[in-house]
């Protein structure tokens, strides 16, 4: 069965909206770091969104795939870049990494069509 990866962004998107309005207190502070640690500094965001999405495959974080992958692709990121992403991946997490990989491949596939 094939994921609609497309339809999996926008539903982390809503479920984040929805936290953010939810929580406020929590999440403004949240926002703050992510907005200090992002864009071009010493690393660019190209490469801060492929290390995001080497560790969301690390730590088996579906979610977290789908949105760095995104957000990588956004910033320019090539296949080959990714998929190099996706190896350190596994080197760094074995053999549930090679799952997680596998996924983050599939949704490259499906937002880069």
């Amino acid at each position: 069965m094939t994921k609609d990866y497309r339809a999996e962004c926008a539903d982390v998107d809503a479920r984040v909206g929805a936290l953010f309005k939810a929580a406020p207190a929590a999440m403004k502070p949240y926002s703050q770091l992510v907005s200090a640690v992002s864009g071009d500094k010493a690393l660019s965001g190209k490469v801060k969104e492929l290390m995001a999405l080497s560790i969301s495959i690390a730590i088996r974080c579906e979610d977290c795939i789908v949105f760095h992958l995104r957000a990588a692709l956004q910033h320019g990121a090539t296949r080959e870049e990714t998929i190099e992403t996706i190896s350190v991946a596994i080197e760094m997490g074995g053999g549930p990494s090679v799952v997680y990989g596998s996924r983050a491949l599939a949704a490259l596939d499906a937002l880069t069509e």
